[in-house]
């Protein structure tokens, strides 16, 4: 028999699982880790209004250069309204974020004065411990952040095609925005076969095994970004395959199935859609060699191998870098590294080791069993070896794939 490659595999599954998503508007709340579309534009100028920097006095800079002592002419808080304009020759009490009055063109922090009464002095350090009267006069613009100072209405306040943290959203909702508009996430179907199969914390009876496989692709798919629509566990049955596959269908925009794909019997997914066109293709790779793929209702389905680990490794390279494209998020790192020993590799197969990188050396952490989960979950990324080689050497620089 004839065996696929993987990238033969991995251009199939790109031109059946064609995510053209567009956008969506969302609250700021629901925006953290989405992708902006466009460049998002200020409506207002920021900060709106001129205020104060610190915590002082709004003061007029000439008074500074003449006068020892201004009559506190008012208090100005950080909150709704318009203060009167200042009068030559006094100073205003202001707090931070306060409006500066008009008349005003500097503010004097208050560690550089002195109150007595109903007049500041205006101080100036000049040594540790030691202060003086007016012996530097203020300049305008001293400690006033001026209106548009940060943007001017209309300015970006965040580009297209950002991933949108916590700094982007202040920013957002600085302008008064409530709503942006981002790209919409891929919702994501989840189906697991086997009569086998009970959910972790059940008590298994002889034969039935925990369903790892559900939990890893619907971390999977969540971390790519996506939406998963649904997670279900379906028996070695067709209808209720073709159940789950109809329900998954009406809401999703890919559905991805483990298990059912063999050419054994009990084989449910290649048993209900090869007849509906689904094709297998048997890979020239390790795990993961039976492969499959079909559409059901007008949705794609990906379907891996039921192993776990077959299961983990498809997802990485078949699924995950279109999702995070899907999403607009960028791609986990490959790199060369040294191993930190031998490898002996099946020849004719690409194989995805599982590894760890211990003091910048490539270690392995498990056999090539695909049921081996347990050294799947010690592995931080894949060693992705060549069909055409079967051996490596100490020291030998090999391709690793980040998880």
């Amino acid at each position: 028999m004839e065996h696929s490659t993987v990238d033969q595999h991995a251009a199939t599954v790109r031109t059946l699982v064609d995510l053209q998503l567009g956008s969506e508007s969302v609250p700021l709340d629901d925006a953290l880790g989405r992708v902006t579309v466009a460049d998002v534009t200020s409506p207002v100028d920021l900060p709106l209004f001129r205020n104060s920097q610190m915590d002082g006095f709004a003061v007029r800079a000439a008074d500074t250069a003449t006068t020892t002592a201004l009559p506190i002419a008012g208090e100005i808080a950080a909150r709704a309204g318009s203060p009167a304009a200042l009068e030559p020759g006094t100073a205003v009490r202001i707090m931070t974020g306060g409006i500066v009055p008009e008349g005003a063109d500097a503010v004097v922090p208050v560690e550089d004065t002195i109150v007595a009464g109903d007049a500041v002095s205006i101080q100036h350090p000049r040594s540790a411990g030691e202060t003086v009267q007016i012996l530097r006069p203020r300049q305008a613009g001293e400690y006033v952040r001026d209106r548009g100072s940060d943007l001017r209405a209309g300015g970006v306040l965040v580009a297209a095609g950002t991933v949108l943290a916590a700094r982007h959203l202040a920013a957002i909702a600085a302008a008064g925005l409530a709503t942006i508009t981002v790209r919409r996430l891929a919702r994501v179907a989840v189906i697991t076969t086997g009569a086998e199969l009970i959910a972790p914390g059940a008590q298994p009876r002889p034969g039935q095994v925990f369903d790892a496989n559900q939990v890893a692709l619907v971390a999977l798919v969540r971390s790519t970004g996506a939406v998963v629509t649904t997670a279900q566990r379906v028996p070695d049955d067709v209808e209720a395959l073709r159940t789950a596959l109809t329900d998954s269908a009406a809401v999703s925009d890919l559905i991805i199935t483990s298990g059912g794909i063999s050419k054994g019997e009990y084989e449910v997914v290649r048993e209900l859609l090869a007849p509906l066109g689904g094709a297998v293709e048997h890979l020239a790779m390790q795990p993961g060699g039976p492969q499959f793929t079909a559409t059901f209702n007008g949705a794609p389905v990906v379907s891996f191998p039921g192993n776990p680990v077959s299961t983990q490794v498809s997802f990485v390279v078949f699924l995950r870098d279109l999702l995070l494209d899907a999403a607009g998020l960028p791609h986990p790192p490959r790199s060369r590294l040294p191993l930190a020993q031998a490898v002996d590799s099946v020849a004719g197969k690409r194989q995805f080791l599982r590894a760890r990188v211990v003091n910048g050396r490539v270690e392995l952490v498990s056999g090539p069993g695909s049921h081996l989960v347990v050294g799947m979950a010690a592995a931080d990324l894949l060693v992705d070896v060549p069909a055409d080689t079967t051996r490596l050497e100490e020291g030998d620089t090999v391709e690793t794939w980040l998880l």
